[in-house]
Parts: structure tokens; C-alpha cells; sequence
């Protein structure tokens, strides 16, 4: 099929995403425990905004000419990989389905979704949109089940011809062991973070606490973007610990389904009893807890926004992915200083500064290792804004024209030229 027909079909697509939005909305929500309100904007809205994106460049994929140094004419091709496994995460199951699906789709491959056994309800339901926008039969393929039996199956299988995952770091390293046993198929990786904002004295203070809430407690903090180690400069900590605390005292925690409502309950039991036993270890380091710290009412699985003060760069807190809304407060003093900080950690997917001093700005920007950083904003996502990590956070984008790489194989294609005037 034709880069053009396949742009159509998928502006088709986006457009039942939007004319089901709210019946989408309604099963992230009871899936995930996502705020009903900001999952139709961000989770739904991003989902149809990714599919139009890449449809768009469904027919701008292009080659090269090679200037050839003898009597030979060369040019590349950009050819479809083929099988694409795609296995994404539980905590953004309708953005982190398009962010694979959409750019596989615009590069003309075949896909196998495996969507978490946590959250597989809207990966279905996108299924039948695809047979109702006129995708071929065969083309998009969701398989449901679990990471050992079924992603296993996608990562090892000899016709898969290469394999895109979101999730663990653990995970990440079994599905490249899996690549590397069996057919040596690429993999593309986005995988855990411990991502620093770092807030300057000169910063504005309201804009800082704004922006440290939505980096840590967005999406009940269920996010390897979420800026969990706030590095703030002696100058502006106390200022920034009091307002802080102000504002979460309007914080809500409850039903994802109340409008009035900050924050849903983490995604499974699993995972509330792994953050809370994060929040004791905080405690027993001898981190001072400024807010929440325990489970919020008596029934499901929601916890208190925490946030911990006096916190070491060597405790457990500062240093392993908690996934969930747990924020870290520590000091520093020269620019010297928190770069090493930032990048004293394994992982490498994004950062934030706060600052109104475009020099410092500029300096952190190039010397912070990450995929991401945000200057005076965080989560300032967008289809045109590469996505992917450094280090332990994988590599491979998923979003921009990035992303259409790891769906296709380059080939050279050389013929000789006879009497030609030129070369």
C-alpha cells in the first residue's frame, strides 16, 4: 500500500479516536485509576494527535542519492522492518499505544501489540477502531497476556524482526538477552528514570512549586519522566518548602471519576504496597516527611502526595525509581555542584531547570546526560519533541520523525554508469 493510502487510513483512525473519546476516557479511567477529567485531554488527545502526526509522514519517507567516487550511481532505500513486537506499559496504555503503533503504521510495517496485563482495555477497543478505519486485516495484531509468556513470545520469536518496549529496566534487559538468543532483531527501549528538576534561587517561586507538584504527583506520579530527586539551591529552599507544603494541603486524593479529584489510586495493590514500602524506607533513612507518607482512607489503593525534606543523595529514595507520588527535596549550592549531582544516578531520561538566567540554562542543558531536559517547564511533551533516554533508560525514540527509524531498514543500491558525462 502506498505511503499516501496508509496516511489516509490513519487520519480514519484518529478520527473514531475522537468521535469515542469518552468511552475511551471511561476505560483508562477504570483501568489505570486515571483522573477522568485529564485523561480525555492528555491520554486521549495525544493518542489521535500522534495518529495524525505520523500519517502525515506516511508518504515523506525518502532515500538518498549517493555521489559516488567511480563510474557508479548509487541510492538508498527506507524499507519496512517487517514484524514489529511492540510491548508497552501500564501507566499511559493509550499514548504508549500510538507512540509505537502510529509511527510502525507510517513506515508500512506488521505489528504484535502486547498491551500490560495490568491495563488492556483500550489496546482492544483501538483493535476495532483499526478494522473500522480500514486497516488490513493482519496488520495490527493485540495480543493479550503476561510479560513471562507472552512478551517473552514477541521478544524471542525467529519471524519478529524487531521489538519496542516501554517499561522496567529489568524487563529491558531479559527482552535484549531474548533479541540476542534468538534472531538478533533491534530492540528500541524506554525504560525507568530518577529524573532531577533543579530550581535555581533566582527562580520564580510559585512557577517552581507548580511545576515540582506536576512533575512528581501527575498521574499519581505512575510516570518514568516524573522529576522525584528536586534539587533546590540554599537560597530559595525555605521560600520553596513552605509554599509547597500550602499547596498540598488542596491536594485531592479519590475517586479518578470526581471532578474535583488531583489524584486516582495507584494501578494495582502491587504497586501500592511497593511505593508505600518506599515512603518506610524514606523514614527509617531519616528523611523528614513534610507531607502524607501513608495510605489515604480505608479502602482501595490510594497514598498521600509525600514529600520528603533532609533527604541524602546516597538514601534508597533518591536513588531507585519509586513510580508512584513520592517527591525528594535536597540542597545544593553551586552549579558545579548539582550537575554532578543530576548525573550521579544510572539512569539518563530527562530533567527540568528553573531559572532565569539563560546562561546557567544553557550551561545545565548541555551537561546534564538525559534524553529530555525542560527549562522553566517540565512534561512539555509533543509529536514533534524526541522521546527516549541515556544510560539505563534505554535507547530509540518514540516521538518526532525519530521515531520512524527503528521501523526501517536502510539499503544501499548500487548500478554501474557507462559513457556518462558526469560522475
Amino acid at each position: 500500500m502506498p505511503g499516501s493510502e496508509r496516511g489516509r487510513i490513519m487520519m480514519k483512525y484518529a478520527d473514531l479516536v475522537e468521535q469515542h473519546a469518552e468511552e475511551l476516557t471511561l476505560l483508562e479511567s477504570l483501568d489505570a485509576g486515571k483522573p477522568r477529567t485529564v485523561t480525555r485531554v492528555v491520554d486521549i488527545g495525544t493518542s489521535a494527535t500522534s495518529l495524525r502526526y505520523f500519517a502525515g509522514a506516511a508518504d515523506k519517507i525518502h532515500g538518498e542519492t549517493l555521489k559516488m567516487s567511480t563510474q557508479f550511481q548509487g541510492h538508498t532505500l527506507r524499507e519496512p522492518m517487517g514484524v514489529a513486537g511492540l510491548i508497552i506499559p501500564w501507566n499511559f496504555p493509550a499514548i504508549m499505544f500510538f507512540c509505537k503503533v502510529a509511527p510502525a503504521l507510517a513506515a508500512g510495517c506488521t505489528m504484535v501489540v502486547k498491551p500490560a496485563e495490568q491495563t488492556p482495555l483500550s489496546a482492544l477497543y483501538f483493535a476495532h477502531f483499526a478494522k473500522q478505519a480500514g486497516v488490513p486485516d493482519g496488520v495490527i495484531n493485540v495480543i493479550t497476556g503476561f510479560g513471562p509468556t507472552a512478551g517473552a513470545a514477541i521478544a524471542s520469536h525467529m519471524d519478529v524482526d524487531m521489538v519496542s518496549f516501554t517499561g522496567s529496566t529489568a524487563v529491558g534487559r531479559l527482552i535484549m538477552e531474548a533479541s540476542a538468543r534468538s534472531n538478533l532483531k533491534p530492540v528500541s527501549l524506554e525504560l525507568g528514570g530518577k529524573s532531577p528538576l533543579i530550581i535555581f534561587e533566582d527562580a520564580d517561586v510559585d512557577l517552581a512549586v507548580d511545576l515540582s507538584i506536576s512533575a512528581n504527583f501527575f498521574n499519581k506520579g505512575e510516570a518514568c519522566l516524573a522529576a522525584s530527586r528536586v534539587y533546590l539551591q540554599e537560597g530559595i529552599y525555605d521560600r520553596f518548602v513552605k509554599k509547597l507544603a500550602d499547596r498540598m494541603e488542596s491536594w485531592v486524593v479519590g475517586d479518578p471519576f470526581d471532578p474535583r479529584v488531583n489524584q486516582g489510586p495507584q494501578v494495582n495493590k502491587e504497586q501500592y504496597e511497593k511505593v508505600l514500602s518506599y515512603i518506610d524506607h524514606g523514614k527509617r533513612e531519616g528523611a523528614n516527611v513534610l507531607t502524607g507518607g501513608k495510605p489515604c482512607g480505608q479502602r482501595g489503593y490510594y497514598i498521600e502526595p509525600t514529600v520528603f525534606t533532609e533527604v541524602k543523595d546516597d538514601m534508597i529514595i533518591a536513588k531507585e525509581e519509586i513510580f508512584g507520588p513520592v517527591m525528594c527535596l535536597m540542597k545544593f549550592r553551586t552549579v558545579e555542584e548539582v550537575i554532578a549531582k543530576a548525573n550521579d544516578t544510572r539512569y539518563g531520561l530527562a530533567a527540568g531547570v528553573v531559572t532565569k538566567d539563560i546562561d546557567v540554562a544553557n550551561r545545565m542543558t548541555r551537561s546534564i546526560r538525559a534524553g529530555v531536559v525542560w527549562v522553566n517547564c517540565y512534561f512539555a511533551m509533543d509529536a514533534d519533541c524526541p522521546f527516549g533516554g541515556r544510560k539505563m533508560s534505554g535507547f530509540g525514540k518514540d516521538a518526532s520523525m525519530h521515531a520512524l527509524d527503528k521501523f526501517l531498514a536502510v539499503k544501499a543500491v548500487v548500478t554501474p554508469v557507462y559513457d556518462s558525462p558526469w560522475l
